[in-house]
Formats: C-alpha cells, sequence, structure tokens
C-alpha cells in the first residue's frame, strides 16, 4: 500500500510511520514542522526505501492537494493536529486553524482525489481521521467511553477536535468518502515531547528537578503506549469498515500522581542516585477544565478488527525509562529549545490568539 500520513513526524505519526516503512510500505509524511514534528523522530527509516517527506500546512489547501494527486496514495491517515490541552487554553487560534480547517481542507482534497478513482481503487481507498478520547468531556468515578458516547468537549483543544470529528462523518454521509474515525486515549512511549505528562516527569526526575502535579493529582487517564496504537491505526485502514468510528485504549487507568510515583521509582531504579525523586514532586494550581477522568471501552476495536494492546502499563512505563535514558541526544536539544521548560495552561487575557 501507499500511505499518505499527516502529522508524521509528531508523536503517534512518527510511531505508525516508522512501523510502515520498516514493513516495505511506500509511506509519504506531509508535516508542518511546528513545535511537535520533528525529521528527527523519523531519523530510523529515513534512508530507507519507500519513505518520503514533504514541508505542507494542512491549512494550505493547494500544497495539500498537490501532494496527494503526485502520490496517489491508497491510504490517507489524517494525524495532523495541534495536540496539547494546555497550550490550547494559551492560544486556541492555531488550534482551530489547523485541527477544524487543516482537517476540512483534508477531507476536501481526499475527495476530489477520490472521485477521480476507478474500480477497486475507489473501493479500497481509505481516510483515517485519528482523534481523542477527550472530547466526550469527563467521566465519573465509573463507566467508560463507547463510540455512542456523547460528545461533550471541555477545553480548546477538545472542542477542535470534536468539530473535526464531525466533519469526518458529515463527508462520509453526504459525499460518501470512505472515512473512519478513531477515538484513543492518552498515549505514551519514545520519541513523545517533553511537555507532556509522561516525559516531563521522567527528564525532570532525571536532572533533580520540580515534578508538577497539577491539583490533587488524582485525575485519571487511561494510558496507550503509542505503538499499540500505531498498530490498531493500521488495522482500522485495512479492517474497519467506512462510516465507523473506533475506540482505543489500553485499558490502563492510572491517577496522575500514581504515574509520577510509578515514574520516580523506575528512575530511582535505571539511575540511582542518593534520595528518592519522590521528593521532587510539588502539587501546583490546577489548570482551568480540567476533566477528572477518561476511560475507554476498546470492545469494538478488539472484536470487529482483532486489536489488542499489547504492553500493559507497566512494560511500557519501563520501556519508556529506559528508552529516554538511552536516547538523550533525541531529547536535549528539545529540552534545550525549552520544552517543557515553563507551565503552559494558564489563562491568557486580552487576546484572541
Amino acid at each position: 500500500m501507499k500511505w499518505f500520513v499527516t502529522g508524521g513526524a509528531g508523536f503517534i505519526g512518527s510511531s505508525l510511520v516508522r512501523g510502515l516503512v520498516r514493513d516495505g510500505e511506500s509511506v509519504l509524511v506531509a508535516d508542518k514542522l511546528t513545535y511537535a514534528g520533528h525529521l528527527s523522530s523519523l531519523k530510523p527509516v529515513s534512508s530507507l526505501p519507500g519513505f518520503q517527506f514533504e514541508k505542507i500546512d494542512i491549512v494550505d489547501f493547494e500544497a495539500l492537494s498537490a501532494a496527494i494527486r503526485k502520490f496517489e496514495p491508497d491510504a490517507i491517515v489524517h494525524l495532523a493536529a495541534e495536540s496539547h490541552v494546555d497550550r490550547s487554553i494559551t492560544g486556541a487560534h492555531e488550534f482551530i486553524q489547523t485541527n477544524i480547517v487543516g482537517s476540512f481542507n483534508v477531507l476536501e482534497a481526499a475527495r476530489a482525489y477520490w472521485s477521480g478513482l476507478k474500480g477497486r481503487r475507489a473501493d479500497n481507498f481509505r481516510v483515517l481521521h485519528v482523534s481523542t478520547d477527550e472530547v466526550y468531556g469527563s467521566l465519573g468515578d465509573e463507566g467508560f467511553f463507547t463510540e455512542e458516547t456523547p460528545f461533550d468537549p471541555r477545553s480548546p483543544y477538545s472542542a477542535s477536535k470534536a468539530a473535526s470529528d464531525h466533519l469526518a462523518s458529515a463527508w462520509h454521509h453526504t459525499y460518501g468518502l470512505p472515512v473512519l474515525v478513531s477515538n484513543c486515549s492518552n498515549n505514551y512511549g519514545p520519541y513523545q515531547l517533553p511537555e507532556k505528562l509522561i516525559p516531563l516527569m521522567l527528564l525532570n526526575a532525571l536532572e533533580g528537578r520540580d515534578l508538577p502535579v497539577y491539583g490533587d493529582g488524582k485525575n485519571v487517564r487511561d494510558w496507550l503506549y503509542v505503538d499499540d496504537h500505531a498498530d490498531a491505526l493500521r488495522l482500522i485502514v485495512t479492517r474497519g469498515r467506512a462510516g465507523e468510528t473506533y475506540n482505543i485504549g489500553g485499558r490502563n487507568e492510572r491517577s496522575n500522581i500514581d504515574v509520577v510515583h510509578r515514574i520516580c521509582d523506575l528512575v530511582d531504579q535505571l539511575a540511582p542516585q542518593s534520595g528518592s525523586r519522590r521528593a521532587l514532586i510539588k502539587h501546583v494550581t490546577d489548570r482551568p477544565g480540567h476533566d477528572r477522568r477518561y476511560a475507554i471501552d476498546a470492545t469494538k476495536a478488539e472484536t470487529q478488527i482483532g486489536w489488542k494492546a499489547k504492553q500493559t502499563f507497566e512494560t511500557g512505563l519501563e520501556a519508556t525509562v529506559r528508552w529516554y535514558i538511552d536516547n538523550e541526544e533525541w531529547w536535549r536539544p528539545l529540552r534545550a529549545q525549552g520544552h517543557g521548560a515553563s507551565r503552559l495552561g494558564l489563562l491568557p487575557v486580552g487576546t484572541h490568539k
């Protein structure tokens, strides 16, 4: 197959691309290379046959359309997005542009390309719009998000993703475009930006910095190892039904404070020093609109496309800590650029951006 992957230099996208290229697939990565996209994440496969890259902003419809027409893909996996809740609070403008306008452009460019395909190529063509469980809002102490859960986004980020999910569904029902949607739980693993919870706490612990935990730390997330998510995306494209939504979760619920405690213990074990890293934990003022709990029911993906997470949270987190310890050359330049150096998620005043 030929795969056109938007946002393929990002965290989840690069995991998908590395797996596809190593398996001999042909992949064109289209990425704007914002703060979240780095060619260093693709370095392990960038010299292999089948890999191509073009620097493209999905808000630029003409450039996006031209690249799709030239590459002639069998599938488009749309991962390009602004994805950090904290950044959406302080700068919602880019989230509206990329996540809503950009997703509209991807759907329209895909529709124009698909309309020119014939026979089996047209029948087999797929567009996968990759989204988040945050569109569903916040859960109580019990229950799980399913594909039928009503949307109830609580942040500019989740609202922008909910809007793009609706666009994807509408383009299938209105135009017949063979679109699928996936909504995933919190990802973690190698190559994740240092401003996200797990790599931030991990690297701060390694460097002896404070570990800032929002509020009481009891907000719960369902954690999904990134390579397991990438496997799910491939199966959704090749086995999923157009027009359907698939929830992808690792069945690994943990409170934030429990995650931070486990990271401290692993860093103490793998990079020992005097004293426990738990002493670095500092509770800070909660961020606005912080959802209390997410948890996904992945039964549909497990039964209909045959996907199941391979990593438990324990095995995945240990593999992640070991990777960051062994790959300082990847994350050190990002830390030097300021990733994870200051708090995000404070309410801005007096600006629409």
